[in-house]
């Protein structure tokens, strides 16, 4: 018996069709097994897609193809069915013509495959048909992986653990309990007394508190509510706890004939490796607004709270506090680079030298009718780089001009040097006709050439590069901005500022350069002027005199004694 049928023009694909004519195949074995009494019957499909379908039993189809392999293992089991070729499926001739009509009669269409007649074939086995391309089928439903979890009932405390305020946690608690009473109503019979009080903070802190008790100190509640002492080896044995009147674990001791809050005599006991004991630490540490340990630990525990190895717990928490690290961090410091060679190569003095100015002050240039003309004074600090001895010249204002005469008149006073200063003497550099280091043709430039002075800059808003000569123009300035606040600006005069200069430089110089020896046989100390005028004192010819406030006034020479003096 043979059957066709006519395949739709789209919507299908080849798997499809075939499936479909193994269906066909079904139906058509099954009208054959009622009709001739049939018991054993074998199936062939030439579709090797086909038969993985039948022969699965590890994947899941899409629903057209499911109900049509449901349909064939209805009528049908996957041991009855076999592959042909498909130039021996005879199947193929009901859709396709015959080169010739007298080969009909000895086609396959009437006479069968050959293997159909062989009585010596072999059954193939069940596990030769599997599914052809699981992966790129589009018939086939991708693998989903079911994964099974565990639920285990744990501590109600670890739920704690999803908050990181303290309010936060008690503001739940409270809607909690709220919520909780809200079930409760609905259960109680008309009529009944019902609290509609709102729930206090207070009873919402003591049921987080409780449940962390119990969490943590489950036995030695236990033993206190049986009338039995905690454990010896019980980590809150020396507190001599007992339960308090709400159920919770409070410290004891001897006050009980106390006037005193209960909170400060008996507080809480907290464990300290608990979520909850974080919170309450981080909630006083902000209270507090970011203070030390020791005014986080006076508010926890004046709230009425003990925390087990608090301190460490504090100090762990105030370390990783960022707005405390912003406020009382440690500030770090940068590796300073070598130090130049002008230095550390030793020389006479004066050599290598680094220049500065400050001021103004103001002095007194001339009498007028009405009072006197005052005009400002600045000054240029030459400090020895390697003797650490200073030399002041007084110039009468910020010009060019006045540098390079300061310049001139140290030069001629202490020799030929090599100069660094800052940017603010680029003005004095162009009028020497100098560049970063060479010279150029002016007449001073090739004075300066034929001295040997070389020229260099520090790099701008670079203050920290000068600090040799910084730090001796902090040193005088304070003491001389001091020393001119306590007299008039009208008795300070031009030579009164330059002789100040000069005793400042002679005070300043005499100051020691290295830590003074204990040593009673080496009583000499170390200072620049040692090494500027190889002398270790020298007598001081106005010593003997003696000077008060009224000299101020008298003349200038006593006015500069008395200002050195007070220096």
């Amino acid at each position: 018996m043979g059957k066709a049928k006519l395949a739709p023009s789209k919507g299908h694909s080849i798997p499809r069709l075939e499936l479909c004519a193994a269906v066909l195949a079904v139906e058509v074995g099954q009208v054959v097994s009622e009709t001739l009494g049939l018991q054993d019957v074998n199936y062939h499909s030439d579709s090797r897609v086909v038969l993985g379908y039948i022969n699965n039993k590890s994947r899941r189809f899409h629903t057209y193809v499911a109900n049509r392999v449901e349909r064939i293992l209805q009528s049908s089991h996957p041991s009855q069915w076999e592959y042909v070729a498909t130039v021996n499926n005879p199947a193929d001739q009901a859709t396709r013509s015959l080169a010739r009509v007298e080969g009909f009669e000895t086609s396959l269409w009437l006479l069968g495959p050959k293997q159909l007649r062989d009585l010596k074939r072999v059954e193939p086995s069940v596990d030769a048909f599997e599914l052809v391309n699981p992966e790129n089928d589009k018939e086939i439903r991708p693998n989903v992986t079911i994964v099974s979890n565990k639920t285990v009932v744990g501590d109600f405390c670890d739920r704690f653990e999803g908050f990181s305020r303290w309010e936060r946690l008690v503001h739940v608690v409270v809607r909690i309990k709220e919520a909780v009473r809200r079930f409760r109503k609905r259960k109680v019979e008309v009529g009944a007394d019902y609290d509609s009080a709102p729930i206090a903070k207070s009873d919402a802190e003591d049921a987080v508190l409780r449940q962390v008790q119990y969490s943590a100190f489950g036995n030695d509640i236990s033993h206190l509510r049986n009338g039995k002492p905690v454990a010896k080896s019980s980590p809150i044995k020396d507190l001599d706890p007992y339960i308090g009147d709400r159920g919770l674990l409070r410290v004891g001791g001897r006050l009980k004939l106390r006037n005193l809050p209960l909170q400060e005599t008996n507080p809480l006991i907290l464990p300290k490796k608990h979520h909850v004991s974080l919170l309450m630490v981080r909630h006083y540490h902000e209270r507090v607004h970011h203070q030390g340990r020791q005014f986080t630990e006076g508010a926890l525990r004046s709230n009425g709270y003990w925390i087990i190895g608090a301190k460490r717990l504090m100090s762990s928490i105030i370390r990783d506090c960022v707005p405390c690290r912003k406020l009382r961090g440690r500030l770090e410091r940068q590796k300073m680079a070598d130090l130049p060679q002008d230095r550390l190569v030793p020389g006479p003095p004066f050599t290598a030298v680094g220049v500065d100015a400050f001021g103004p002050w103001s002095v007194v240039t001339r009498k007028t009718r009405g009072g006197s003309a005052s005009s400002k004074r600045w000054a240029i600090l030459f400090t020895c780089l390697m003797t650490r001895a200073i030399y002041v010249e007084v110039i009468e204002s910020m010009s060019s001009a006045c540098f390079v005469n300061a310049l001139r008149s140290f030069v001629a006073f202490r020799g030929n040097v090599e100069t660094d200063c800052g940017t603010n003497f680029v003005g004095a550099v162009k009028e020497l006709g100098i560049t970063s280091i060479k010279v150029g043709d002016e007449p001073i430039s090739e004075y300066l050439d034929g001295s040997g002075i070389v020229w260099k800059f520090n790099a701008p808003h670079s203050s920290h590069m000068g600090g040799v000569w910084e730090r001796m123009i902090g040193l005088v300035r304070r003491i001389l901005d001091s020393m001119m606040s306590s007299i008039s600006a009208k008795n300070l005069t031009h030579d009164t500022l330059t002789t100040l200069m000069a005793e400042v430089c002679a005070i300043v110089n005499s100051r020691p350069v290295a830590s003074i020896s204990n040593d009673p046989n080496a009583p000499e100390i170390l200072s620049p002027a040692t090494l500027l005028n190889q002398k270790i004192c020298y007598p001081d010819p106005v010593a003997k005199l003696t000077f008060s406030e009224k000299d101020l006034f008298v003349s200038h020479w006593k006015q500069v004694q008395i200002l050195s003096e007070m220096f």
